[in-house]
Order: C-alpha cells, then structure tokens, then sequence
C-alpha cells in the first residue's frame, strides 16, 4: 500500500484552499500527508493552516518564486512513496479518488498514474472544459499530447531521477517536466480513466490572454527535450483543447 503525499502551493486563496483540504480530508484512503507551500499569504491563510489539528498536515509560509518554486519545495520535503498535486484551487472529484489511484498502482507496478481533468467555472460551478486524457503512446508526443498534470500522481523515484520543476519557465514548467518524464522509457505510465481532478477556471495557463505566452514556452521545452517540429507540435497541442470545451 502506498503512501500519499499531496503537495498544494497557495497564496491568498483561503476560501478555495478550505474545499481542497475538505476534499482531501473526505478521501476514504487515508494514508497521506498533505504539504502546503504558502507564498507568505496576508489572508488570513496561515492562521487557518495553524488551526488544524492533524499531525498529517505540514505548512510553511514564506515568499517564493513562483508557483513552480513552491512546487519543488513541496516534493523536497515529500515522505510518501506517491507524490500528488492538490492545486490551492482545485478539489479531488469525488472521495474515492486516492483509493482508487492506491489500487491501480498495486495492480499495475506503474511508475506513474494518470487520469481526466474538469474545469470548473468559478462564478456559476458550470463544467467549461472536459480533458479526456488516453493511454500513452510515444507517438502521441509529436501530436502536443500530455496527460493533465493536477491528474499526475508519480512515485518519488520519478522526481529523483527526473529532476525538478525548471523555474525559468513561468507557465510551462510542468509541460517541460512531463516531457521529461514521458520521453524516458525508464518509467511505465497507467492512464486511468476518471475524472481525478476539478479545477477551477482563471490558473496562469489556462487564461486565453496567456495562449502567446505559455505557447512561445511550449516552444522553448520542446526544443529543450529535442522534439522536432516544436511550432507545429504547439499548433496541434492548442487545436487538441479546442474540442474539450463544452
């Protein structure tokens, strides 16, 4: 049996953070830390951190550089044998998500378990977008494709030979890391097909005035893990979203 640890990075988002930490409290595996990286919040968010009364829980509240700076501090100081993402914004879709990503890992010896994402409408809770993910294929790489990185839950072994979040990407550091990952035929990678995730709309990438930006980033890790035809794979890459709106 594995143990989790869900890495959430925040800043000034009490109000979302409290459905996150609910969510994960409602999982029926119960084997997990939970590490918050609080950008030094004025929110009253490290109050409410020092109010739980659960030695499963571990905070710290400090300035960063970044969501993906905190992210790695988060791994740095992950114990559990999985490592997950519980975004400040976002919730687990229901309460049997762990057990079931617990279970596929037994089942499969994967190295790394992966699933479907939802976006959720902040203001009206309306579902905006379904991100079906599949079965990997390398060739699937060459056509923009990648697994919903919130979705992602990897063995810690993955970030010790991968590495960390490159911090010179502001928006597409996860994007640089998956490719990272998935191009290593080292690691065995099992889709699931649920929705592991809810994610509410508005995060840096996922902002349409951000499309130049985060694709001019795409571009530079692509080129960075030596695929080829990088403009054209970004095209594909952002013509693929298209028909997950709903």
């Amino acid at each position: 049996m594995a143990t989790f640890s869900i890495i959430t990075a925040s800043y000034n988002s009490l109000p979302t953070i409290k459905q996150a930490w609910e969510s994960l409290c409602s999982q029926r595996f119960i084997d997990w830390e939970w590490i918050v990286v609080d950008g030094a919040s004025t929110d009253g968010t490290k109050e409410w951190l020092s109010s739980i009364k659960d030695n499963r829980v571990h905070w710290k509240s400090e300035k960063d550089r970044g969501i993906f700076d905190a992210l790695n501090k988060g791994v740095e100081r992950a114990s559990g044998s999985i490592i997950g993402f519980l975004h400040s914004d976002d919730y687990f879709a229901n309460q049997e998500i762990l057990a079931q990503i617990n279970q596929k890992f037994i089942a499969t010896h994967s190295d790394g378990i992966y699933g479907d994402l939802k976006y959720i409408s902040s203001e009206s809770g309306r579902i905006i977008r379904h991100w079906k993910s599949e079965v990997f294929k390398p060739k699937l790489l060459g056509k923009g494709w990648m697994p919903p990185h919130p979705t992602c839950f990897f063995k810690k072994e993955v970030y010790s030979q991968i590495g960390s979040f490159d911090t010179s990407f502001k928006i597409a550091a996860d994007y640089d890391f998956l490719l990272r990952c998935f191009l290593n035929d080292e690691f065995t990678f099992t889709y699931i097909p649920i929705v592991i995730t809810h994610m509410r709309i508005g995060g840096a990438s996922s902002k349409w005035q951000n499309l130049y930006k985060k694709s001019k980033e795409d571009i530079r890790a692509l080129r960075k893990n030596n695929m080829t035809f990088p403009l054209w794979i970004v095209v594909r890459k952002i013509g693929s979203k298209l028909k997950q709106f709903i």
